[in-house]
């Protein structure tokens, strides 16, 4: 019976040492972790004081949000960028063609002065031989007409085409070796010679320059004629008989 008893209390004896012993283990590892939990520049000091539970991680998408609005606005840069570099090269183009447009009305005036020069010149040149070529007549009656018409023109001396041949054709039947052996003129030793018959003194008085001072040359014959009519009647044309 005693026996028992003692059994009984070395066990509950054992079983307080054993609870002792839990409890300063308990409070070594407190400790231990609390010198764990202070951070190395902080007091050493020991605490037991429970570590408090982990909190919640929290997730914010304000950082998302900025990379994604940085993004953007690079984006939006690179955008006005490659706009700017299109306007650069639109108004580069646009010069461009100004320039080509310019150089080209450049080039027609350019042109049309060289053509207008060019027909000057040709109108010059053509003028020149014109004026160095004298104009051809025919040899006969209608040519010597013509061209005695073209001789009292510059000199202003009156008469028309038809005025002269209708006096030639009266005076002479158009044969410009024509003379008058039987008149009074004849008589008195000078004769009336030539298409339109001037005598002698009479040609040489109205004799037009630039023509032969050869009564029987048939321009030069009717021009002093003509000088004479229109000096005495006015005009060849008002002459229709022997003057």
């Amino acid at each position: 019976m005693s026996k028992n008893i003692l059994t009984r209390g070395h066990s509950r004896a054992l079983t307080r040492h054993h609870k002792i012993a839990a409890a300063g283990v308990a409070a070594l590892g407190a400790a231990a972790i609390g010198l764990s939990a202070v951070p190395s520049n902080a007091s050493t000091t020991t605490t037991t004081e429970a570590v408090a539970p982990t909190a919640k991680v929290a997730y914010s998408t304000e950082q998302i949000k900025g990379v994604h609005a940085g993004v953007t606005d690079q984006l939006a840069g690179t955008s006005v960028k490659v706009e700017q570099i299109a306007a650069k090269k639109q108004a580069a183009a646009e010069a461009t063609a100004k320039k080509e447009a310019a150089a080209a009305v450049a080039k027609a005036k350019a042109e049309k002065a060289r053509q207008a020069e060019e027909a000057a010149s040709r109108a010059a040149e053509r003028a020149a031989v014109k004026k160095a070529a004298p104009k051809a007549y025919s040899d006969n009656l209608d040519g010597w007409i013509r061209e005695s018409l073209d001789i009292m023109k510059k000199h202003g001396i009156p008469g028309s085409y038809e005025g002269i041949h209708r006096n030639i054709m009266r005076e002479s039947s158009g044969n410009p070796k024509a003379i008058n052996l039987w008149d009074i003129n004849a008589q008195n030793g000078i004769p009336s010679k030539g298409l339109l018959q001037v005598i002698p003194p009479t040609f040489e008085a109205y004799h037009v320059p630039g023509t032969p001072k050869d009564i029987y040359d048939p321009v030069a014959n009717i021009t002093a004629a003509c000088n004479y009519a229109a000096d005495k009647y006015g005009t060849m044309d008002n002459v229709d008989s022997a003057y």
